[in-house]
């Protein structure tokens, strides 16, 4: 059982995750990734305005991989965004505030976009964010709990205010890809034109320090299910 690391390191990077940030204007996409990717938050945060991506270096399993995020950059409120934005992502966040109901009904409409262009492997977690705002709450977390199991989602409520699981939300995604990935590479190593040397490519377990291990329908509370 391996460990999930997180910080920079000067080796060579041996995988690269693009995920993607989408969801309703003003849910808080830009301040989860600033607050992940350089532990920053602004009050007077404005509208993202062209591409924007930011990355982190962390130790999965004892390889390297980079982590690059992207953010709508906007384009979201002209219902604008391109199928480019998109591309070659392995992982999603599909984010709402929880203090806004219609940013969690357009979650459906994202979700349909998002299964439209990307690859069909690719990694959904659901965010539910501004969890600090508690008092001014209008979509119950068994309504997100039961969106999320209907689609086969992973999810999360997050304060990237607070900095209330941000750090787990993007570690636990990127442990999924990884697994998504390490599968796939162990499947078409025991291809019969592989040589067979499925020994080097055996899978191991991620636990992300602090989260106890849980069987993967139970993760979150209402997660994948088998």
């Amino acid at each position: 059982m391996s460990n999930l690391y997180r910080g920079d390191f000067n080796s060579k990077i041996d995988y690269v995750f693009k995920i993607v940030l989408i969801g309703d204007s003003a849910v808080g996409k830009s301040q989860l990734l600033a607050r992940y990717a350089r532990n920053e938050f602004s009050l007077d945060s404005k509208a993202t305005i062209g591409v924007e991506f930011q990355t982190r270096t962390l130790e999965i399993d004892r390889k390297t991989v980079k982590a690059q995020i992207w953010d709508t950059a906007g384009q979201e409120r002209y219902r604008a965004v391109t199928s480019a934005y998109y591309r070659g992502a392995m992982g999603a966040m599909l984010v709402y505030d929880i203090t806004n109901r219609q940013s969690f009904d357009h979650m459906a409409r994202w979700l349909d976009e998002l299964r439209g262009h990307a690859d069909k492997n690719i990694v959904i977690m659901l965010i539910g964010n501004k969890s600090d705002l508690g008092t001014l709450r209008a979509v119950p977390v068994d309504d997100a709990k039961e969106f999320a199991q209907r689609e086969n989602l992973f999810f999360m409520e997050t304060s990237a205010l607070e900095a209330t699981n941000v750090e787990p939300a993007f570690l636990n995604i990127m442990s999924e890809i990884y697994r998504v990935i390490s599968k796939k590479a162990l499947v078409a190593n025991e291809e019969p034109e592989s040589g067979g040397n499925s020994s080097l490519l055996k899978g191991t377990k991620i636990v992300v320090p602090g989260h106890e291990p849980v069987p993967s329908e139970k993760k979150f509370s209402c997660c994948r299910s088998s």
